[in-house]
């Protein structure tokens, strides 16, 4: 028998809320007919939304909320007013008490990290939570965290970056051993600031087993899919996501602005129809839309506010994904391994003296 992951739902966020939160679920659910949704948000809202999907409708459970967070709102504004009774708040609780296996909101990135850290707390030796995100490569794709949970990092955060990274390219890819590298402005040992050149001198050394050490990658090699994640700290990972994210806005808008200049360009995109639609497919940010909240004791799906019902189901597929291979069981093993080596490492070196 297939296994059930339950999933929460914060209906009301992101730019339209239930109306694309409810017909994405329905997608997701499609599917993947094994999921179970507890709703959150405005019953006046959902309901009628979820009658034109009666398969969604028997497979969820409908929990109203009289508040919902703001797309604008302070973080410290959002715990104030939501806490405990917003429909954000109480997806994340329903994992933090067991009721569901993941959470996925499309609302306030700031206030969502803000709850989930006061609701799920990090996890044993994590001091900073990261939000990791999928990033289609040459090569088919790779992970990068942070993109913006936390701005700077030190080199003892950057290693629990690549131990949460490594497990989530574990899970993701189906990589026993998945390549990390640190990101820095040249792939000598002696470039870059120092904590990022600590790290990686600690990595090499910790010779880990869930994960190989590659050593320092540039920007370009994000594109190349160089490793199968890349690690970097919140202010350098959220610029290098926006700028690709504008970029691939450009050269789309480039392409259609060439493909309709003249009549021999539209003949010419006629006859290549095919390769284009495999660039449209492949540019898509819908399918990979969802940042991953790691370091938490649970799992948090962050959608972009502003997709459609196609981009909030390709984030409740990642929440299913996430879930069904047990991610949170594998970074724990990840963590505790590490942690273990490291206390036994310094011992060894306290007793020598």
């Amino acid at each position: 028998m297939a296994q059930t992951i339950r999933i929460s739902l914060d209906v009301m966020g992101g730019d339209a809320g239930a109306e694309v939160v409810v017909p994405g679920a329905a997608l997701a659910l499609e599917r993947h007919p094994g999921i179970t949704f507890h709703l959150y948000g405005d019953e006046a809202i959902i309901a009628p939304l979820l009658d034109a999907h009666p398969a969604l409708k028997q497979a969820s459970t409908l929990h109203h909320c009289d508040v919902s967070v703001a797309m604008d709102a302070k973080p410290s504004q959002a715990l104030r007013q939501g806490r405990w009774r917003s429909s954000m708040w109480r997806a994340i609780e329903a994992v933090k008490s067991g009721e569901a296996d993941v959470a996925v909101s499309a609302g306030n990135t700031g206030a969502l990290m803000a709850m989930s850290k006061f609701c799920l707390r990090t996890m044993a030796n994590i001091e900073r939570p990261a939000i990791a995100a999928i990033w289609p490569t040459a090569r088919g794709e790779s992970i990068v965290l942070d993109v913006g949970a936390t701005i700077g990092a030190d080199a003892q955060q950057l290693i629990d970056f690549a131990l949460l990274g490594g497990a989530m390219a574990r899970v993701l890819f189906g990589i026993e051993r998945p390549t990390v590298g640190l990101l820095n402005i040249g792939v000598e040992e002696v470039k870059g600031l120092e904590e990022v050149r600590t790290a990686g001198k600690l990595l090499r050394e910790a010779d880990l087993h869930s994960l190989s050490y590659y050593g320092f990658v540039e920007g370009d090699d994000l594109g190349k899919g160089t490793v199968d994640v890349v690690v970097t700290e919140g202010f350098a990972g959220n610029i290098a996501l926006k700028t690709a994210e504008g970029t691939a806005k450009q050269i789309g808008g480039y392409l259609r602005s060439a493909m309709s200049r003249t009549w021999r360009a539209r003949l010419g995109y006629l006859l290549a129809k095919d390769a284009f639609d495999r660039l449209r497919q492949k540019m898509d940010p819908r399918n990979v839309n969802g940042g991953v909240f790691l370091g938490l004791n649970g799992i948090v799906i962050k959608s972009h506010g502003g997709t459609d019902a196609e981009g909030f189901a390709a984030a409740v597929e990642l929440a299913h994904d996430m879930a069904r291979n047990d991610l949170m069981p594998k970074i724990s093993q990840d963590l505790l391994h590490y942690h273990r080596g490291r206390f036994a490492a310094r011992d060894g070196s306290e007793g020598d003296q």
